[in-house]
């Protein structure tokens, strides 16, 4: 056991997420002083199959605050938690599940765990005075990840009709460079060249969270936006070396009554068949080299096919729900080549983890993704795992920490490229995370 990594004070209190909602935040603090915080908050497009999380319920902030679960940690976690070391993930974890004892953490929820989990993962780091990453992945911990930019997000933009949540969203991925410092820059060239294109084509003033809204009614097709985005990367001289990544999250587009996609990338409703033709058109004429669900989360095989055939990074978010199960029914018939990344998803950081080795030992990928409150823990989460890739992540916190990183690492710093993303069918396993 490390000298004063005993866990001595387990807290939490409610807090606004960058979403502006109630979430929850944990602090650990260990013998010899280290403290961790992290933060669990909800996502955008939620899988029906994620874990649940703890709410207050009634009037006060739609029912989602988070004061039940400040209470669990305060009253049942942290006392439970007392005395175990927080240097050993998988032993704190072990208390956090057995406390909950149900598969889906239907009694003190996800948030609640995967807050605690997280800010334990980071008192530990700290008690041993080691970077987060390090303690992730050991000394061989040194892979920067392709990151890209987030440059549009869906409000009702084909004349009228609700559209759920926030989906698709869009990134433009920067692989084609020498490090991820230059592929930082480069996110930031094909962003201002892409706001200078779109403002002109629909006459913008709107820009939000650093990425543009595009108004109702402002365009019939998708296509139209593909065009432009494909037109920014040709402007600035990135052709082969900068692709457009989508988060579909099409299972929340899906009528379950009629079979239909309805108001998926433009008004006219789609057939299973007809969406799947229509990622084939896209990718023939479009850069894209990652679709994250772009199928309904329970289509393993809609997803086998298009990842066979498109011979780019299909990743399945709301599909696997970083949830080992799951992507074990997944990988039995190679859907998707790709699972995201978000510890809250399952509720712990040992579960995800051990998620993360399970991909990598049927040589699918891993893409990180900050959503659900990590912030710029993600890059040491990137880094310790070593996936090659990350969900935007290229010009915010999280960019500053991989920037740091980099420079900690010095020359032995990797930065993989297209290599980082997986390409095609899964043919042969890689290393397991340290």
């Amino acid at each position: 056991m490390a000298k004063g990594s005993r866990i001595t004070a387990v807290t939490a209190r409610e807090i606004f997420s960058r979403r502006g909602h109630p979430s929850i935040e944990a602090t650990v603090v260990t013998e010899n002083g280290a403290t961790g915080v992290a933060e669990a908050t909800a996502g955008l497009s939620v899988g029906e199959h994620e874990v649940q999380f703890a709410y207050d319920g009634g009037e006060k902030w739609g029912g989602r605050g988070v004061m039940k679960a400040v209470g669990f940690v305060t009253d049942l976690i942290g006392p439970a938690l007392i005395g175990v070391d927080a240097s050993r993930q998988w032993e704190v974890d072990r208390v956090l599940l057995e406390l909950d004892g149900t598969p889906n953490k239907a009694k003190l929820g996800g948030n609640t765990s995967a807050s605690v989990s997280a800010a334990a993962l980071k008192a530990g780091a700290a008690s041993l005075g080691i970077p987060l990453y390090q303690h992730i992945g050991g000394v061989n911990a040194c892979t920067l990840p392709v990151p890209g930019v987030g440059i549009l997000n869906t409000l009702e933009r084909y004349g009228g009709e609700p559209i759920h949540g926030d989906k698709p969203s869009y990134a433009f991925m920067a692989y084609g460079f020498d490090t991820f410092s230059d592929a930082s820059y480069a996110c930031w060239q094909i962003r201002s060249a892409y706001m200078k294109l779109i403002d002109k084509r629909f006459n913008l003033k709107t820009v939000h969270d650093g990425r543009i809204i595009i108004p109702e009614g402002a365009v019939k097709h998708e296509e139209e936006i593909w065009k432009i985005m494909t037109e920014a990367i040709e402007k600035t001289g990135f052709v082969d070396r900068i692709g457009i990544q989508v988060d579909v999250a099409a299972g929340t587009y899906y009528n379950k009554k009629n079979g239909l996609f309805e108001y998926l990338f433009s008004p006219e409703p789609k057939t299973r068949e007809q969406l799947m033709e229509l990622y084939r058109n896209m990718v023939k004429n479009y850069p894209f080299i990652v679709l994250e669900d772009p199928m309904h989360e329970d289509d393993y095989e809609g997803h086998a096919v298009l990842t066979r055939e498109l011979g780019i990074q299909v990743v399945g978010d709301d599909t696997f729900t970083t949830n080992m199960d799951r992507l074990k029914e997944g990988t039995a018939i190679g859907a998707c080549n790709c699972v995201l990344l978000k510890v809250n998803q399952i509720g712990s950081i040992s579960q995800a983890f051990d998620t993360v080795n399970f991909a990598y030992s049927k040589g699918y990928g891993v893409m990180p993704c900050s959503s659900r409150g990590e912030g710029a823990d993600i890059a040491d989460y990137t880094v310790g795992l070593g996936t090659g890739n990350i969900r935007e992540s290229g010009l915010d916190p999280t960019a500053n920490r991989l920037r740091q990183i980099e420079a900690e690492l010095g020359s032995r710093a990797y930065f993989p490229g297209k290599a980082g993303f997986k390409l095609g069918p899964v043919t042969a396993p890689q290393k397991s995370a340290g």
